[in-house]
């Protein structure tokens, strides 16, 4: 990650907490990400994989929650997450018009993990979550292909790339070019220190909305470039929350919630045409799919402490949203389509972010 220039090398720092060693979702022990690239021409467009832990997630499902700001989206799985409490498959991201597609990758990668899977047990519930990579890339030719994903879904690492890579290779971000983000936080509290991680597919926004820690940079921007990159915001954001901190998968929710406090510092108004989903998951409690002959104890803290991770939750968001955008790369797409980087554009003006 250190190849990259993130938004704290420009002097920005976000909030009073500490950031985990790679200021990364994977700051939370077992929690790797993987991506497939397809950038060339008008494919530009790609998936991400996010393994919950490194071992069997379907035999060890974790606590997880989702919540929906805006729901002009079409993420899979989150209906049963929401019913029975619990993550069982690794989240894939991609675009809108290849969910079907990391859909069906996703569960024969489960099957083939799982023999006993339709046989002796259940099914599975795949995770999959989507943002339209449209102008920039060919959505209708649908690109991504099940080795893409299953690719993705193997070589996984804790070292992330961020910005025009992976599922995020063809988004945008308050008009630029946008695409992967995180960052993390850490909580001391009296039993423990613990890590919040955020990883962000970001999609969205208008560019006189952008304010960079409070500075309103997107209105100078907008007025350096004369508008030229000003459009209506139709994206969406998926927000990936994780955690090492015992909670219930009540209070997981009420954390998850709060992604919105950093996404409107960022400058979204939460439009009617852009999907905010977030999905949370802790790891401090795995619970097992066969059932146990005695009662399971799941340990959470006290709701007196949650504020702290209520403060987490939304500086790191609010950080990898500066963090997709200030890592994406130029990108000339679709019919010519163009989306300028948020870097090139500070530098070009000398637009200073503090």
């Amino acid at each position: 990650m250190s190849i990259q220039k993130r938004i704290r090398d420009y002097g920005v720092k976000i909030g009073k907490l500490e950031t985990g060693h790679y200021n990364s979702i994977t700051d939370v022990d077992g929690i790797s990400v993987g991506h497939v690239t397809l950038s060339e021409n008008g494919t530009q467009t790609g998936v991400t994989a996010i393994l919950p832990h490194q071992g069997n997630i379907f035999k060890e499902k974790v606590i997880a929650s989702s919540h929906v700001i805006n729901g002009f989206g079409k993420t899979m799985g989150t209906l049963q997450i929401n019913e029975l409490g619990t993550l069982e498959s690794p989240i894939i991201l991609t675009n809108t018009l290849s969910i079907g597609t990391a859909a069906d990758a996703l569960i024969g990668y489960m099957l083939d993990q799982n023999p006993e899977i339709g046989r002796t047990t259940g099914t599975i519930n795949p995770v999959v979550c989507e943002c339209n990579d449209m102008l920039l890339n060919d959505v209708r030719a649908r690109f991504i292909t099940k080795e893409h994903v299953i690719h993705a879904l193997n070589n996984t690492s804790k070292e992330v790339k961020e910005g025009s890579v992976g599922a995020g290779t063809g988004m945008l971000c308050y008009s630029l070019k946008g695409g992967i983000g995180t960052s993390s936080r850490l909580m001391k509290m009296e039993h423990g220190t613990y890590t919040m991680g955020v990883f962000v597919l970001a999609n969205f926004g208008i560019l006189s909305d952008l304010k960079v820690n409070g500075k309103a940079v997107g209105e100078e921007l907008r007025d350096s470039i004369l508008q030229s990159h000003e459009e209506k915001d139709k994206g969406s954001i998926i927000v990936i929350v994780s955690t090492d901190l015992p909670v219930s998968e009540r209070q997981l929710n009420r954390v998850i919630k709060r992604t919105i406090t950093g996404l409107s510092r960022t400058g979204s108004i939460i439009t009617n045409g852009s999907g905010e989903v977030v999905i949370g998951f802790s790891t401090a409690t795995k619970i097992p799919h066969n059932k146990i002959s005695s009662y399971m104890s799941v340990p959470m803290i006290h709701e007196e402490d949650i504020d702290l991770a209520f403060r987490a939750v939304g500086d790191a968001t609010e950080e990898a949203v500066l963090n997709s955008l200030v890592t994406a790369t130029h990108v000339i797409g679709r019919d010519r389509n163009e989306r300028p980087a948020f870097k090139d554009l500070v530098n070009e003006y000398n637009i200073e972010l503090t």
